[in-house]
C-alpha cells in the first residue's frame, strides 16, 4: 500500500510541474495576478521576461518527466527509478530556486511547498533509501 501512495504521489507532483508549464507559458493563470515566472531576480534582468518564460516551460518539463519516468520505474521494479527521481526532485528544487521572484512574500506562489516535497523526496530517496 505505502508503494502505490509514493507511486501516485511522485506521479501527481510531477504533473504539478505541468500547470505551472501552463503559467510559465501564460496558457493560463494559476491564480488571478500570478506573474511567476516573470521577475526571477536571476534570470529576469539577465535575459528578460519573456525568456524566463521559456527556460521555466522547460524545466517544468523535465522535472514533471523526471518525476513521472522514475514513479513508472518504480512501479515496474527498475534499478535506475531513484537516479531519475532524485533527478527530477532536484531540478524541481533548482527550478523554483532560480526563478523565484527574491521577495520573501507570498512564497506559496512561487513554488514553496514543491520545494518541501521534493526535499521529502530527495531524503527518502537518499538518505533513507526507502524503499
Amino acid at each position: 500500500m505505502a508503494r502505490t501512495v509514493a507511486i501516485v504521489f511522485l506521479v501527481l507532483h510531477g504533473l504539478v510541474h505541468l500547470l505551472y508549464l501552463g503559467q510559465a507559458a501564460k496558457l493560463f493563470e494559476l491564480r488571478p495576478g500570478l506573474t511567476w515566472p516573470a521577475g526571477s531576480w536571476l534570470f529576469s534582468k539577465a535575459i528578460g521576461d519573456n525568456a524566463t518564460r521559456v527556460l521555466a516551460s522547460i524545466l517544468c518539463v523535465m522535472a514533471a518527466l523526471g518525476l513521472v519516468v522514475g514513479a513508472a520505474g518504480f512501479a515496474f521494479d527498475q534499478n535506475w527509478w531513484r537516479s531519475v527521481v532524485v533527478a527530477g526532485a532536484a531540478l524541481s528544487v533548482v527550478l523554483y530556486l532560480v526563478l523565484w521572484n527574491g521577495q520573501l512574500e507570498r512564497l506559496d506562489q512561487q513554488g514553496v511547498v514543491g520545494i518541501l516535497l521534493d526535499a521529502v523526496i530527495l531524503v527518502v530517496a537518499l538518505f533513507f533509501r526507502w524503499p
